[in-house]
């Protein structure tokens, strides 16, 4: 919840759903609501919801006001453990990722976690993973679009990006969110129908990864479930080192 002396603070009750105009605030090191924020991705801050199950998630975009409360609305599907992430950076300071849980009360039962696959269905979407997540180094994951049978050559910005990958390792639920090779207008990258990721995982075990694209107007998400330190170990070819900044922050 807390890091380099700032902390998210949650300031709503939830509850399961009901769609719920959820606050909070960002406090800065001298205690107030933190104000400033550097735009990344088109936003001040980027808010992640997922069960603790890693079955559901939402990447939603709140509002803030002059004093500094944000709000955004978030319905809780079911009862149960929440955690939520705040991902932004402070002007004058280093980009952040702070997480805290929601409790939504009533009966929970908890889902197991969704088999290992590297094929998506997704609003008449098929989505396909290849690359595997090696731990303790940079990895090329590479994910393809496709609709109809036929391949997604048109996908439209979404955020400054044509998608955006959310990691987050089962049991701890550490974060790493991840961003594609090259951008829209960039002179080298297609809107498709391949969707180019570098990420570094932590550690081994399992992972569940959350793209978001958007596509005819609309903003899909796609999910898997991934082991990391299996699959084809192969060292990387010298084109896919990379310099992204994917450090991953665990929470």
């Amino acid at each position: 919840m807390s890091q380099n002396g700032y902390t998210l603070n949650p300031l709503t009750a939830a509850k399961a759903g009901e769609p719920t105009d959820f606050q909070f605030t960002v406090t800065g090191p001298g205690g107030r609501p933190v104000t400033d924020y550097k735009v990344e991705h088109d936003k001040k801050l980027h808010f992640i919801v997922v069960s603790r199950d890693l079955n559901t998630f939402q990447h939603v975009h709140p509002e803030m006001a002059a004093d500094g409360l944000w709000s955004v609305k978030v319905t809780f599907p079911a009862a149960g453990t929440y955690r939520a992430f705040a991902d932004f950076t402070p002007a004058g300071g280093q980009a952040l990722t702070l997480g805290a849980d929601i409790q939504v009360a009533g009966d929970f039962q908890p889902k197991p976690l969704p088999a290992v696959s590297r094929t998506a269905e997704v609003d008449g979407y098929t989505v396909t993973l290849d690359g595997d997540l090696i731990p303790g180094r940079s990895s090329k994951l590479t994910l393809k679009v496709g609709k109809d049978g036929k391949p997604v050559t048109d996908l439209q910005p979404y955020l400054g990006a044509y998608g955006h990958l959310v990691a987050l390792r089962a049991g701890d639920l550490a974060y790493l969110h991840v961003h594609p090779d090259g951008e829209p207008g960039d002179g080298r990258t297609k809107p498709g129908p391949e969707i180019t990721f570098y990420a570094e995982a932590p550690s081994g075990g399992d992972y569940r990864l959350f793209l978001d694209f958007q596509h005819g107007g609309a903003v899909h998400t796609a999910d898997f479930t991934v082991k990391a330190g299996e699959g084809s170990q192969q060292p990387p070819k010298p084109e896919e080192k990379n310099d992204h900044d994917s450090t991953p922050h665990g929470h």
